[in-house]
């Protein structure tokens, strides 16, 4: 019987080994709306989910100048979740997605600039249900930087059907956030392990720089 340490298990399967990131990138940003800022919303996310939305405010514009193609994911639900399925029924408090709530609209700092995309979804997954796969591979991109809430929930979701679908996956470590420490590390962790590289702000930002097609 081998005995050993879970850090020489990981380094024997060669986890965390880096990728090859490509020269056309695209920042996806994953579910910013209200309900994870406002305190009175069940889906309240704290200083975790704050942190990361400060992140995206600086990332976005860079990104942008960069001619870099800036999608948004949004969820929207019918009144009621009759469009939700099962997801729905499991986390109750998905009805501060429903459409015509406050709580679904997109956090203040974020805008959505003009030549910016937009989904709408109803599961954890950006590429689940949308099209997201196919206007990416239309504009020519070979890897997404993610960003988003929550780390444990529809960026993982998004970054394990990210790495699924051929792109080169990178997680932007400070610009992903959660309501609690535990799940944001063991979830970064993961993804790092077997799905992505985790990078932060400042290091995308000097990506950007060096891939700008402007």
């Amino acid at each position: 019987m081998i005995v050993e340490t879970v850090g020489e298990n990981y380094a024997r399967a060669r986890y965390h080994t880096p990728q090859t990131w490509g020269k056309r990138p695209a920042l996806l940003l994953i579910d910013f709306a209200k309900a994870y800022f406002d305190e009175t919303q069940p889906l309240f996310g704290g200083d975790g989910c704050r942190a990361a939305l400060d992140n995206a405010v600086r990332l976005a514009p860079v990104a942008r100048k960069s001619g870099v193609p800036v999608i948004f994911t949004e969820v929207k639900y019918k009144p009621g979740g009759a469009n939700g399925g099962a997801f729905y029924a499991k986390v109750p408090a998905l009805s501060c997605f429903d459409e015509d709530r406050e709580s679904s609209m997109l956090a203040d700092g974020l805008t959505v600039g003009e030549t910016d995309l937009v989904f709408s979804k109803q599961f954890p997954s950006a590429f689940f249900g949308t099209s997201l796969d196919t206007s990416l591979r239309w504009l020519g991109i070979d890897t997404l930087l993610l960003c988003g809430v929550t780390t444990s929930g529809c960026v993982r979701a998004s970054c394990i059907d990210s790495i699924s679908h051929g792109f080169a996956t990178i997680v932007v470590s400070d610009a992903v956030g959660d309501r609690a420490k535990e799940p944001h590390e063991a979830n970064l962790f993961d993804m790092s392990a077997k799905y992505a590289d985790l990078s932060t702000t400042d290091e995308v930002i000097a990506y950007l720089d060096a891939t700008s097609t402007k």
